[in-house]
């Protein structure tokens, strides 16, 4: 039993010892910490979700990643400018957007 309670006590020590070197890690080379990943997944979700829900766009043909606190990237192809225009418009809606790199190519 004390060895059972002694070996949870290591692993849990080494998985938090580990996260604190990946956060480190990313902070020291300017990447996202984790709480910047997962708001920026959250956000990717949310405009993933209202694109799809909107009936002038094609979530299935546009990419959507969230980077540095809150800028969303398009990527991807639009089957016109409406529908580029309208994915940007959308991805600004969502809260916590700072700034939409629209980046949907236009293929008819």
């Amino acid at each position: 039993m004390k060895s059972n309670i002694a070996r949870l006590i290591a692993i849990a020590a080494l998985a938090g010892t580990a996260t604190v070197m990946i956060s480190g890690c990313s902070v020291a080379r300017k990447q996202e910490t984790v709480g910047q990943y997962i708001d920026g997944s959250a956000i990717t979700a949310e405009v993933k979700a209202k694109l799809a829900n909107d009936p002038t766009t094609s979530a299935a043909n546009i990419n959507v990643k969230t980077i540095d606190g809150g800028t969303v990237q398009l990527s991807g192809f639009a089957k016109s400018q409406h529908e580029k225009d309208r994915a940007g418009e959308v991805a600004r809606s969502v809260k916590g957007v700072t700034r939409v790199h629209n980046g949907l190519v236009v293929k008819p």
